[in-house]
C-alpha cells in the first residue's frame, strides 16, 4: 500500500479519476487476498483505513481542492501504511504483484 501511495505523493497533479481507479483496484485485490486466505482479516480490515482515507482524497479532489491541499493527507496515509507495512510485511508486495 506504501508504493501506491507514494506513486500519488510523488506526482504535482492527482487526477481524482486515476486515483478512484486505484482505489477500485485496491477493494478488489484486497478482497482476493482475504478469499484466497493470503492475508489475514485483521490485514484486511487495516488495509480498508487506508483505501477509506483514499477515497475521501478523491472525493476532495473532486470537489475542486487541489492537489497541494491534500498533500498532507497523503503524508498521513503514507504514515499509517508505513505502520500497516510493518505489521503485515508482505501486503504491500502481495498487493502490487496484482498488477
Amino acid at each position: 500500500m506504501e508504493t501506491l501511495i507514494r506513486r500519488f505523493e510523488n506526482s504535482e497533479n492527482i487526477d481524482s479519476k486515476v486515483l478512484e481507479e486505484e482505489i477500485v483496484f485496491l477493494a478488489k485485490n484486497l478482497e482476493i487476498l482475504r478469499i484466497t486466505g493470503k492475508i489475514s482479516n485483521d490485514a484486511f480490515l487495516d488495509a480498508g483505513m487506508i483505501q477509506g482515507g483514499l477515497s475521501i482524497i478523491s472525493n476532495l479532489l473532486s470537489q475542486g481542492l487541489k492537489t497541494q491541499d491534500v498533500k498532507g493527507q497523503l503524508k498521513r496515509l503514507k504514515d499509517k501504511s508505513i505502520v500497516l507495512g510493518n505489521s503485515y510485511p508482505e501486503l504491500d508486495q502481495l498487493i502490487e504483484s496484482m498488477r
